[in-house]
């Protein structure tokens, strides 16, 4: 019977893990230190991550491992070299998150975009009850509808947002962080003009040194004083430094974001301690976690083990 070590089962969730015993033994942890990584997966035939990193060092002693199975989509995680010295197939999941990211892009932005706390504690406060107004005017906001919305990284995520936007009245730009993608159903630009023309810029782009720090104190100058910013992609591709000044600068609208260069958030990052704190929304990188979300990884990554087991290639990163 094969062995299988889920390494970091928490970072799903209730996802059911039971069906994992359809093909072995399961050992499951919810979390997995460094110094444990090695002594955990020593025996095992099928190792599950999402963050716990797997290398030459953790790996050299887990002599019957054939398959890792990352738990995301991203692999960064795995040493994928040794992995084809040692003939061990590792799989990843894609495409379950694209509705679920497309729809918290949106939430976000429309958070701040109609200034919802605000009215929200308007109302919770007793302001309201004592108002000879039926209505609140002092802080306004403004329509999505014919604004200008620039994408970051026009993949199947960056995609599902454009068509949403459309179907708020916005206009679509969009900038190719590789140069290399083009779709005919919306203007490609140059990021100098994107940052530029655009009210609302969001980033589905993939992190790798064109777009590392991307998004700095320079770019923030060039776009509009009331554009909003918004990041469900990675982290790093922000300057978290650079934002907070801009926020309190006041030279750019707001902004929105899921992911930070350090997960979790550094209680010392300036982001958390700007002045101007209505122009920002932050949210612990949940944008791909919706329960169905989790549910169709999961449902994925059996297959991929399925498959395995049929000598089947599915999902496979390493060839």
């Amino acid at each position: 019977m094969k062995k299988i070590v889920v390494l970091d089962g928490k970072t799903l969730g209730n996802v059911d893990y039971i069906k994992l015993n359809e093909f072995g033994q399961v050992i499951y942890y919810d979390l997995t230190l460094k110094d444990e990584v090695a002594e955990r997966i020593k025996d095992a035939n099928i190792v599950l991550t999402n963050k716990v990193a797997l290398n030459r060092e953790n790996l050299k002693d887990a002599t019957q491992l054939e398959l890792i199975c990352e738990t995301a989509t991203g692999y960064n995680n795995i040493d994928i070299e040794y992995a084809k010295e040692k003939n061990i197939a590792v799989t990843n999941v894609t495409g379950y998150s694209t509705t679920t990211v497309a729809q918290h892009t949106f939430a976000m932005l429309l958070h701040l975009y109609d200034n919802i706390s605000y009215f929200d504690n308007y109302i919770k406060s007793g302001e309201y009850s004592k108002s000879s107004m039926f209505t609140n005017l002092e802080m306004p906001y403004k329509d999505l509808c014919g604004k200008v919305w620039g994408i970051i990284g026009l993949g199947s995520i960056g995609k599902r947002v454009a068509k949403i936007a459309q179907a708020f009245g916005a206009r679509v730009v969009y900038y190719s962080t590789s140069g290399k993608n083009s779709d005919s159903d919306y203007a490609r630009v140059e990021f100098e003009s994107l940052l530029k023309q655009c009210d609302i810029i969001s980033i589905h782009a993939p992190l790798n040194e064109k777009t590392e720090g991307l998004i700095n104190y320079e770019v923030f100058t060039k776009m509009k004083k009331d554009a909003i910013l918004i990041n469900v992609a990675r982290g790093p591709i922000i300057v978290d430094e650079d934002l907070a000044r801009a926020i309190d600068e006041e030279i750019i609208g707001g902004a929105a974001l899921d992911v930070f260069k350090v997960e979790p958030i550094p209680a010392e990052n300036p982001l958390l301690n700007i002045k101007n704190k209505e122009r920002l929304v932050l949210t612990p990188h949940i944008g791909w976690a919706s329960e169905e979300s989790r549910n169709r990884l999961f449902t994925d990554l059996l297959e991929n083990i399925s498959a395995y087991n049929r000598s089947e290639i599915r999902n496979r990163v390493d060839i």
